[in-house]
């Protein structure tokens, strides 16, 4: 009887491209995939490690597992990614129960890390360089069948003061555009029809292997795949978002209108603090010319709140800003002083108290701008994807071009005609309930 293989991947979809191949590796080599990890035999955390929310869900899961292991229903358990990576140090000395943990160099490695832990009877700790993540070959499609993430880049080198992601994955280094086109034409022919562009910095992408940004190029060739309905792309810098990647949104069909801005601040003084450039000025006339050039545009964006030495007034500009912006999808986070960044070490700690009640602000800013844009919605018409059928509300939801997949919110609808998982229709939005669409399918 196989072994069989439970995987929890936790954190952002970066992560979990890299659980799609290690879980290709495995059933590959004869290894049962179950979908219930606390069924399996083995069980892999792929953890994230990159604040200290993420990383409390990381330790609070594993040991959920272990509990499971000192019951005897599991046999072993085994931490990969971020966390893993950044602590290799210290995971095994905190959690002696582990019976692997393996750094995102070896991630190649887990089916014979697997074995030599059966083998041996004794645990295993495996850490090949960072850089040598593997970013090529096959992929166990861990999303709903009709979208895929498809990661373009690995590695930061933007060396951001509050971030420890270069450390973790090491410098950017972008894939090959054929290897690209080749794995988007893959998941197109296996019923893929919404592709989600990722890296760290998506708009770097080309710069160390074409010696200048090839987002643009990059997405036009993604364009001409059959199949693929809907292409969206997330994470990009507001200093590298060119001119000729606004045109091609603007120009694509198939490129959702729709970007993902992380400007973390607005402040020209906090910006140059967290290694970033811009001020308010610069991000207004981004923000303008974008909408100019694509009308109906969706932007989102990433804040931090009580970033060392920010002042009463440095948050009033942010929130006189957030304001003027209107951002149509916006997510934020209290500041997280992360081990071994510059700006942990920072003067100008500000109490946690503060970073709280500033998130909340900044929070409470933005949904009177949800509430007026969620009201304009109504008695529009949307294309969307059917994404199931809530037996509760006894009604569909899904996604249209204004939201990610895991990110942003859904449209609730009915329908006279049934409707599949993954199945496009047009919806008339006719309520709002809760900052989410409600509406009915138009039948043509």
């Amino acid at each position: 009887m196989p072994t069989r293989v439970g995987m929890v991947s936790l954190g952002c979809p970066k992560n979990q491209v890299d659980a799609e191949h290690m879980l290709f590796s495995l059933k590959n080599e004869g290894f049962e995939l179950v979908s219930d990890a606390a069924l399996a035999d083995v069980v892999i955390i792929n953890t994230c490690g990159f604040i200290s929310d993420a990383k409390q869900e990381a330790i609070d899961t594993t040991l959920e597992f272990l509990e499971l292991k000192k019951e005897g229903r599991i046999k072993a358990v085994i931490m990969t990614g971020c966390l893993a990576e950044r602590y290799k140090e210290q995971i095994m000395q905190e959690m002696p129960e582990l019976d692997g943990v393996v750094g995102l160099g070896s991630n190649d490695r887990l089916v014979e890390i697997i074995r030599d832990i059966y083998r041996f009877k004794k645990p295993v700790e495996a850490f090949g360089c960072n850089e040598e993540l593997k970013m090529e070959g096959g992929r166990i499609l861990s999303t709903e069948p009709f979208y895929a993430y498809i990661k373009i880049a690995e590695g930061c080198s933007n060396n951001c003061t509050y971030c420890a992601i270069p450390a973790i994955r090491g410098k950017f280094r972008s894939r090959k555009m054929e290897d690209i086109v080749s794995e988007a034409r893959w998941l197109a022919e296996n019923g893929v029809k919404e592709l989600v562009v990722v890296a760290q910095d998506t708009t770097r992408y080309g710069e160390d292997n074409y010696g200048r940004p090839m987002i643009a190029e990059l997405l036009h060739r993604l364009c001409e795949i059959d199949g693929i309905k809907w292409i969206r792309t997330l994470y990009s810098y507001p200093e590298r978002l060119s001119d000729e990647l606004i045109d091609a949104v603007a120009s694509e069909e198939k490129l959702v209108k729709y970007f993902d801005i992380p400007i973390q601040h607005c402040n020209a003084d906090i910006l140059r603090r967290m290694n970033r450039r811009g001020d308010r000025n610069t991000l207004t006339e981004l923000i303008n010319k974008i909408r100019e050039r694509i009308p109906g545009i969706i932007l989102r964006t990433t804040l931090i709140t009580g970033f060392p030495g920010e002042s009463d007034e440095q948050f009033e500009e942010l929130t006189l800003f957030i304001k003027q912006a209107r951002f149509d999808r916006l997510g934020a986070f209290a500041y997280s002083p992360e081990e071994d960044t510059p700006a942990a070490s920072f003067e100008g700690q500000i109490d946690e108290d503060i970073k709280q009640k500033r998130l909340e602000t900044v929070y409470a800013d933005q949904s009177f701008i949800m509430d007026e844009k969620n009201e304009a919605l109504i008695g529009r018409e949307f294309e969307v994807v059917c994404e199931g059928f809530d037996r509760y509300a006894e009604m569909y939801f899904g996604r249209s071009y204004m939201d990610a997949p895991d990110i942003d919110g859904k449209i609730f609808f009915t329908s006279e005609k049934k409707l599949r998982t993954g199945d496009f229709c047009t919806v008339k939005v006719t309520d709002i309930l809760d900052y989410d669409p409600i509406g009915e399918a138009v039948m043509p």
